[in-house]
């Protein structure tokens, strides 16, 4: 079974930090592109960040350029997710995901979603 599983979220000031993980399961991680989602209340899912496995590019959505880092552990399977300088308008669900191919913004080529992990930051 493939499993990936979202952890880390929670309530911050704004300013603050955050680091979530995802420790995934039943795929050859290493071989995969893996990739960040967010979605506030009332709006579209939207690409954060992915990192592609043909070239070990990372790709941010300008919102959180500057403030967020992804990055990966093949050896324990896991992706994480570093928060910095949280503003309100991060507040949503996140979700890692995982697939063939990563086109920065979209969903294209994820194959495999975990759950979200809810990320509010207080004003």
């Amino acid at each position: 079974d493939v499993q990936l599983q979202a952890s880390g979220g929670g309530l911050v000031q704004a300013g603050g930090s955050l680091r979530l993980s995802c420790a995934t399961s039943g795929f050859s991680f290493k071989d995969y592109a893996i990739g960040w989602f967010r979605r506030a209340p009332g709006k579209e899912r939207e690409g954060v960040s992915c990192i592609n496995s043909s070239d070990g590019r990372t790709y941010y959505v300008d919102s959180v350029k500057g403030r967020f880092t992804m990055s990966r552990d093949n050896a324990k399977n896991t992706m994480y997710l570093q928060m910095n300088s949280l503003k309100p308008e991060d507040t949503a669900a996140y979700y890692c995901a995982a697939g063939l191919y990563c086109v920065p913004g979209t969903a294209e080529g994820m194959d495999y979603w975990g759950e979200g992990t809810q990320v509010t930051v207080s004003s």
